[in-house]
């Protein structure tokens, strides 16, 4: 992908997700996400500029987290719903793969939609997060399903100067 269309890719994702945190897709809110998506885009050092967006791989994680939003509702409104308390709460520290550091707010959002988890802290410099599980039986499976989040979010957005 050439830089421009990444560029244009960027502003849009942008735009969509400044039309989704005000709710709708008004001309006034596209204007907006517009403005936002391309000061954001152009100021961006070269540190923060990807070298190429991978669709498929945008595509997968998107996906993923899509999946995880749908499966997290259903587990958490179970939970609630259901009269015997079946928590069994357990903190966890998870180093992300080398080369996520790079994206840790979209790691830190994502992991928080994953069924039972939520992120408590963030260790920016040694890129780990500390998550809240409401299931210790899940230990496992979680470590596995970030390490997934992160390996689709390093082949989707790689980074200038990030370690392969």
């Amino acid at each position: 992908m050439t830089p421009r269309i990444g560029l244009v890719v960027s502003v849009l994702f942008i735009t969509g997700a400044w039309c989704a945190l005000w709710g709708e897709a008004s001309p006034a809110n596209v204007l907006g996400g517009l403005v936002v998506g391309v000061i954001v885009s152009v100021t961006a050092g070269p540190k923060s500029q990807t070298r190429s967006v991978s669709l498929p791989a945008l595509a997968q994680l998107l996906a993923l987290i899509g999946k995880d939003l749908v499966a997290s509702t259903v587990s958490v409104a179970r939970e609630v719903l259901t009269p015997t308390d079946y928590t069994d709460e357990h903190f966890v520290d998870i180093q992300l793969l080398p080369g996520a550091e790079h994206h840790l707010l979209l790691l830190t959002i994502a992991v928080t939609l994953t069924p039972g988890t939520a992120v408590v802290d963030v260790y920016r410099d040694k890129a780990i997060l500390r998550l809240h599980l409401l299931h210790a039986d899940r230990l496992e499976p979680t470590i596995e399903h970030v390490h997934q989040l992160s390996a689709l979010a390093i082949q989707a957005l790689p980074q200038e100067g990030a370690t392969r």
